[in-house]
């Protein structure tokens, strides 16, 4: 059971991963940060219940994707979805690509297949996407995966190959 004083460093230590998470699940920071405040609201009110059959960050992250799927089914969804592209901030994508002191023309060929990806994984269905995020964003094994989203690890193995193969081939990666 989570006491009170440890909820404080559990919203200390977890926000960050959830934000992540829930960032890249919308393309909207907006969003994001009202669903992670949403999350850690609803993990607080239920601490009572946590008996630590799973780890916290699988219990946070299935809190938070039981958020995206209620989000994804509200009727508010279809504005989000219509904006998402002007939404998302340019400059915040540019920061996920590593600056290494490499040349103008580099860094912007970079920003470019950044954007070729995202757009890529935003045309995955919502299984494949979200198996994809949550390997490769938040860097979850295959196994917390499974626990966090209730399917088998077969089936997660499954979401995931086929996503990685739509991304590269969308996104011009190929095998490398």
């Amino acid at each position: 059971m989570l006491e009170l004083a440890d909820f404080d460093e559990v919203v200390r230590l977890y926000r960050p991963r959830i934000f992540r998470f829930l960032m890249a699940s919308l393309g909207d920071r907006d969003v994001a940060e009202s669903l992670t405040q949403d999350c850690f609201l609803k993990a607080y009110n239920a601490r009572n219940q946590f008996r630590g059959d799973s780890s916290l960050s699988t219990w946070l992250t299935r809190i938070a994707l039981n958020l995206v799927r209620d989000h994804l089914r509200s009727r508010r969804m279809r504005f989000w979805q219509k904006t998402r592209d002007s939404a998302l901030d340019l400059v915040d994508i540019s920061d996920w690509v590593p600056d290494t002191a490499v040349s103008a023309e580099t860094a912007v060929l970079q920003r470019e297949r950044v954007k070729d990806v995202w757009k890529a994984v935003d045309q995955l269905s919502r299984h494949q996407r979200m198996v994809f995020l949550l390997r490769f964003v938040e860097e979850m094994e295959l196994s917390e995966i499974a626990e966090t989203t209730g399917m088998n690890t077969s089936t997660v193995k499954s979401h995931l190959y086929r996503a990685l193969r739509i991304v590269r081939e969308r996104a011009g990666g190929g095998k490398e």
